[in-house]
């Protein structure tokens, strides 16, 4: 069963709703329709019309049922009945939605697998006078074929959408992660060379994929091996955090942060800033709680320039703030554009460097203070606030992954054209490894396939003690499950195979691969000639001439 509910009351909207129904989106592959990544983030006069022309809701009809409010209150809902639901297949859902007597409304859909669970599927802020886009998704893991979609207090229907997904994976790939490659070989006078041996290999890919390390890297030269054969992104696990470089007033102590950055060097590594503030009262120092609006100023500039002094262009990307959905401290404090004030001076101060907002909650799981409207209105205050250069961070910190909710949400941040990044993914360790193993690789073929994300950051630093949710080896650097499954997505299928093959009679080789940097060898009367090129986004394909 779904049910739209809601937060406030009384509440009273009307609602077109749409869910989408095939097996996957590559078309090509499974016959369905390919998957719609349309969104909205701005309420409309009039709604668009159905993705998919309706789905599988095509002509279907809602009937209304009296149903009890979360006040109690009798209303009528609306109730759809849906068939043939398939094990194991992902559902898109959209709904378009207006409230009548509230200035706004958080929104919710959710999915009844059976008479004891039920798990949001979306969300939507629904404002009074216009209407919103709501879309959501699931993956239908029970063994019934049949449910009902209810939608509580809805005054009238238009239209509707609802339809069936597998992964959208090797299409997205295919467009987006990949481009085609012709590589001609001419000699010195600029003939054409036909039967030269080709060969080529990739060397770094395009797409940053690292995870979190901790000090202990430092003294663990088998933790290092392992970490460098498959990563060249990172970001630091607590340690340049504000609680640990300045436990108490002015005794700045940067020194390990120091060692962790000697190691980014050395070893050619790009690096994240984590964090510079988080706001949650459990991370925030005792010395801090208790100061004026102008001391908290002065000490809010001064770690600013203390790290900036020190590290001003060393991090590719900066976590400003973390987690202002959930917590505001130095809102309260400071006032409503103490988050603002903080972007501006670290931009002004490294102005090169991406400056993220991290949150927890949006794609993992519906939540009334973090999802995806309200992150997404926080991203437009900043940016009307004259924030330019700012990221999407989602810390992805999953229990059980929702692969439709996550893409849903996916689609409908990237309507603002910014840097999205997963910050910080992990599996909650309450599973087994084998179920950590298969989640994660839900979430990370979920992410690497939507377009609109720029990079993946998991967080699994070994640290004394074990990890703190997911563990991708155990205590000599031996790859659990997980671990696996990043060594078959990152080094295997992620990655351009070596490729080999000789000129054609036009004098030219051509392949698919990923984005990345290339290294190329020409094999022409007994002597090897070396080439090199990067793979950049683009639909022509790229041409690179070798000369022999």
């Amino acid at each position: 069963m779904l049910m739209l509910m809601w937060e406030g009351s009384p509440l009273f909207w009307t609602f077109l709703p749409f869910l989408f129904f095939a097996t996957s989106s590559f078309a090509k592959h499974y016959g369905g329709p390919a998957y719609d990544p349309s969104a909205w983030t701005e309420c409309q006069a009039e709604p668009e019309a159905p993705l998919y022309n309706g789905g599988i809701l095509t002509n279907t009809f809602p009937v209304y049922k009296p149903v009890k409010d979360i006040n109690g209150d009798m209303v009528y809902s609306p109730t759809l009945s849906l068939e043939n639901l398939s094990p194991g297949s992902i559902y898109s859902f959209s709904s378009w939605v207006r409230v009548k007597n509230l200035d706004s409304a958080l929104v919710t859909t959710t999915l009844k697998l059976d008479t004891a669970y039920s798990k949001c599927i979306g969300s939507v802020i629904a404002k009074k006078g216009c209407w919103s886009f709501l879309k959501g998704g699931f993956l239908w893991d029970s063994p019934s074929n049949s449910s009902q979609i209810d939608f509580q207090s809805s005054e009238q229907t238009k239209s509707y959408n609802y339809v069936k997904f597998g992964q959208t994976e090797n299409l997205v790939v295919f467009q987006e992660r990949k481009r085609a490659v012709m590589i001609h070989v001419v000699d010195k006078n600029g003939f054409i060379v036909t039967g030269a041996a080709v060969k080529v290999n990739q060397i770094s890919t395009d797409f940053p994929f690292g995870t979190v390390i901790s000090r202990t890297i430092l003294e663990n030269l088998p933790y290092q091996k392992w970490f460098l054969e498959r990563f060249k992104t990172t970001v630091f696990e607590n340690e340049l955090k504000w609680f640990k470089t300045e436990p108490l007033p002015g005794q700045l102590n940067y020194t390990v942060v120091d060692q962790m950055m000697k190691f980014v060097r050395k070893n050619n590594l790009i690096a994240r800033g984590h964090n510079m503030f988080w706001p949650d009262p459990i991370y925030v120092q005792d010395w801090l709680e208790n100061m004026t609006a102008p001391q908290l100023q002065r000490a809010v500039k001064f770690r600013i320039d203390s790290v900036m002094s020190r590290y001003r262009t060393e991090f590719f990307h900066w976590d400003v703030s973390n987690e202002v959905l959930k917590f505001d401290f130095f809102e309260k404090k400071l006032g409503p554009k103490a988050t603002l004030d903080m972007f501006k001076k670290i931009h002004r101060e490294d102005p090169l460097t991406t400056l993220f907002l991290n949150e927890f909650n949006i794609i993992e799981q519906c939540d009334p203070k973090a999802n995806v409207d309200s992150y997404i209105n926080k991203l437009k205050e900043l940016k009307k606030g004259g924030v330019t250069l700012a990221g999407i961070g989602l810390e992805s910190h999953f229990s059980i992954p929702n692969p439709g909710f996550m893409r849903a949400v996916l689609d409908k941040l990237a309507t603002l054209k910014l840097p999205i990044w997963l910050t910080e993914v992990d599996v909650n360790r309450v599973h087994g490894l084998e179920e950590q193993a298969l989640y994660l690789e839900q979430i990370l073929r979920e992410a690497f396939s939507h377009p609109g994300v720029n990079g993946i950051m998991l967080w699994s630093a070994r640290s004394v003690g074990g990890c703190y949710q997911t563990c991708l080896t155990d205590e000599k650097f031996q790859n659990l499950p997980t671990g696996d499954i990043i060594d078959q997505l990152l080094l295997k299928e992620w990655k351009t195979e070596t490729k080999r093959g000789k000129t054609n009679e036009f004098g030219s080789y051509n392949f698919r691969g990923f984005l990345g940097d290339y290294k190329v060898s020409v094999i022409y009367n007994h002597t090897v000639f070396n080439s090199s090129f990067s793979l950049g986004r683009g639909v022509e394909t790229k041409h690179i001439t070798v000369h022999v």
